[in-house]
This record gives structure tokens, sequence and C-alpha cells, in this order.
């Protein structure tokens, strides 16, 4: 769209795209581009046509609340996450919901189960319904929900990552520094031979490219890497372990994209008689509240999602309560949190 073709938007102070710029646009009445979209068959097909280019062309998406309550703030703050069953993202979810509810405001969650697909729709139904914040686990990527984001208006906080350049505002961290410092402090304790169990996911996929790089600069045997796809359960984690034995049986150390593969990585090396981390060393990511109770504790990396989740509402109240939000940008950092699965208990070989 060039600068002559963008409409001049009669939208109130937020930024949002309104459906008078939508009209403009297509160049009908506003109460015929509210036809287009709401009773398409009350409109010409090439009416029609000009509406819908003109709606993904500004990424406008109508306001399912619109004759409601005129009120300016409607104290609901909505958060899409990957998953909340044995999920890292707990601690963040409890620690937003409760800062939130605490100042007076609600929070909808919804679960995107990892899929891109399925956190556009809902980004979409959110938008729609106008919340006074947004919440999103990790960096959105070019695209229609993104245009959509920015077009609306609303105050959006990405988490769980970092970028140069969000949406709006973001707290997180570095996934390639995760990887990079895993790496090296497996090979401080003396281990040179892994292996990488991880899920189908962006974030974790930085983590292992970056350990990989790590051990490879020191010239230390290929990394083997087990995927298990969209999966992350229990089961999944065994059969990586299985494969693992099978395809790289010389393996010292197994670094794991959640804590939850972990646990299924350590129980299959304990059928197969081995001890951990006598025979191989097993470390996690997330440090969720069961894997420091495990026999024997994991090592794992640790994410303060409370001060996430915490720094998030923060982050949105104020911008819905029109205060300024400065840094913009927070880096909350890691730790690795040394246990039991990792320590050398004889001479590797």
């Amino acid at each position: 769209m060039t600068d002559k073709e963008q409409p001049k938007r009669s939208r109130r102070s937020s930024g949002a795209i309104t459906l008078r710029d939508v009209a403009m646009l297509a160049g009908v009445a506003p109460i015929t581009a509210s036809r287009a979209i709401n009773t398409p068959n009350q409109v010409s097909p090439d009416v029609l046509r000009k509406v819908q280019e003109a709606v993904q062309r500004t990424g406008y998406v109508p306001n399912r609340m619109a004759g409601g309550l005129a009120s300016s703030r409607s104290r609901l703050i909505a958060a899409v996450v990957p998953s909340t069953v044995v999920s890292v993202f707990m601690e963040t979810i409890e620690s937003l919901n409760g800062t939130l509810f605490d100042a007076g405001y609600q929070l909808m969650l919804g679960q995107s189960g990892y899929s891109a697909e399925r956190e556009e729709l809902l980004l979409e139904a959110i938008i729609g319904r106008r919340p006074d914040g947004i919440f999103i686990t990790g960096i959105l990527p070019p695209g229609k929900a993104r245009t959509r984001l920015l077009a609306s208006g609303i105050p959006v906080v990405e988490t769980w990552d970092l970028t140069p350049t969000p949406i709006d505002m973001l707290i997180g961290f570095s996934h390639s520094d995760i990887g990079r410092e895993v790496a090296q402090f497996l090979i401080r304790k003396g281990y040179t031979k892994f292996a990488i169990v991880r899920a189908e996911d962006e974030r974790a996929d930085r983590r292992t490219v970056a350990f990989q790089e790590t051990v490879a600069q020191l010239g230390l045997p290929p990394v083997f890497v087990a995927n298990v796809g969209a999966s992350r359960s229990l089961k999944s984690g065994r059969e990586a372990m299985a494969r693992i034995l099978a395809e790289a049986p010389d393996s010292q150390a197994v670094f794991c994209s959640s804590d939850l593969l972990a646990l299924g990585v350590m129980t299959e090396a304990r059928a197969r008689g081995l001890t951990v981390p006598d025979d191989i060393a097993v470390m996690g990511f997330g440090d969720v509240p069961f894997v420091a109770d495990m026999v024997p504790a994991l090592t794992t990396v640790r994410i303060n999602g409370g001060q996430i989740g915490t720094l998030a509402a923060r982050f949105l109240m104020d911008r819905a309560e029109g205060r300024t939000v400065d840094p913009r940008i927070v880096d909350v950092g890691f730790s690795i949190i040394e246990r039991d699965s990792t320590a050398l208990a004889k001479t590797l070989t």
C-alpha cells in the first residue's frame, strides 16, 4: 500500500484501524462496508471483493463488542499460550492472572497447542473482542496475525523470547544464549559427546543450533539430535532415548527441550538398566515443580516465569490506563540449576 492509498484514519487515540478506514479504502460508504463484512449476501460481488481486499490490506478485525457498552476500557486482558498441561508457562500464567485480578482485571486464556494456525485464529477472535491488552508467548512472526495486531491499536506484550523489533512491548530472554551456556556448562563438567531431545518449536530450534555451534567450535563430535515432532510427552522422551541408545550409544549427556521430555529420557534409561548420571547425564529446560524431587533430581534451566507474568500484567495495565511504559523491552535472563542428574560420578571414557 502506497502513502497515497493509505487511508487517513478517523480513529481513537489507540491507533486502531476502523470500519470507516476500510470503507474509505474500498471506496464505499461505511454502512456498505459493514454489510459486506457482516451480511455479505446483501452486497454485490464487486463491492464484496473491494471490501474484502481493504480488510486484508489494513488488517482490520470487526469489533464484536460494537453496540455494547461504550466505556473506553473492558478491564479484560487476553493471553495466548502454547499449553498449560505440565507446562513451563504455568508460573507465568498464575502470576499474570494474580496481578491482574488484584487490580480489578480479568484474564481470558487461549491455548494454541504450539500451532501457528491455531494461534492466528485465536488472535483474530481476541482482537474482535477488543480487550485492554494482549499477552503472547513468543515472538509473533511477520504475517496476517502480526499485521492485524499492529492495526488493532491494542497494547501487546510478547514474552519468553527476545527481538529488537517487538510488536509493542517485550519481556523475555535469549534462547540462543541458553543453548550456548548449557553446552559450556556440560563441557566444563568433562562431557564431550552429546545428544539433544527436542520438540518441534522455533525457540527449541534456536537453543539446539546454538548448542551445536558451541560444541563444533571446540572440535568435539557432532551432536546427535532426536526430534520428537509436536509431541512433548513422557512417552516421546522414552522413545527419543531409545533412538539415542540405538543410533548414538556413546552419548554421555542429553539436553532436553523440556523437563517432561527429560523425565521420559531418564525413565527409559532406568528401564534399560542405566544409571543417571553414572552412565549418562540428563538436563532439562523449565524447572517445573516436580523436577527438584525426582531421583536423581534434574539439572535444568530455570526461567523466572513469575517475574515475566507480573511485569507483563503491569505493562498492559499501564498502557490501558494511559501511562507510558519505558523501557518497552526487558531481558529477565535465565539460570542453570545444577542438581544430581549431571554430577560426574565416575571417569568418562
